[in-house]
């Protein structure tokens, strides 16, 4: 399957100069969505981990059904003012702008292993503001799983080298 068809670009979406990798062709295909899913939980099969992040909104899209799959915990992280309870936060930059993450103060056990999925690892300022509320929290990142990673912005020049990258795709 040539997952690559599943993804189409749509320039300066954002913003001007950027082209947006647009999943719900593939989240439509259950055929090439469900490939995604096995595929991931492959390349972390042999990860020690006991939790899963995901960050709002499409890395829910596929750190939920890998939660599943994986029979882990999952944690979402959100924008500010989304979560109920009392947040850790932090701010970052995007590609094409800033924001902010939180994460409820309970959500992880102190040395508790976890690991973050995304849809697309771009810019890394996602992940990094991620590893640091997990940080906050006391937890350990054992790695990152992405289904696509935008290898031309140098994502993981941001991201420690003690943390495994896996990514299905690359652009």
């Amino acid at each position: 399957m040539n997952i690559r068809d599943f993804v189409r670009d749509i320039p300066d979406f954002p913003a001007e100069g950027v082209v947006f990798k647009d999943i719900t062709p593939l989240l439509k295909s259950q055929e090439a969505f469900s490939w995604v899913i096995n595929s991931m939980a492959e390349k972390i099969q042999d990860w020690n981990f006991e939790t899963i992040i995901g960050p709002e909104s499409r890395g829910f899209i596929f750190a939920t059904p890998l939660s599943f799959k994986t029979g882990k915990g999952f944690v979402p992280v959100r924008k500010p003012g989304k979560l109920p309870y009392k947040t850790y936060s932090v701010s970052y930059d995007l590609e094409y702008g800033s924001n902010s993450l939180e994460m409820h103060t309970d959500a992880l056990k102190k040395g508790e292993r976890v690991i973050i999925v995304d849809d697309i690892l771009a810019t890394g300022g996602t992940i990094e503001a991620i590893i640091k509320l997990v940080e906050a929290a006391g937890g350990i990142v054992e790695g990152i799983v992405s289904f696509a990673e935008l290898s031309f912005l140098n994502p993981r020049d941001k991201i420690r080298k003690d943390i495994k990258i896996e990514s299905l795709v690359q652009y």
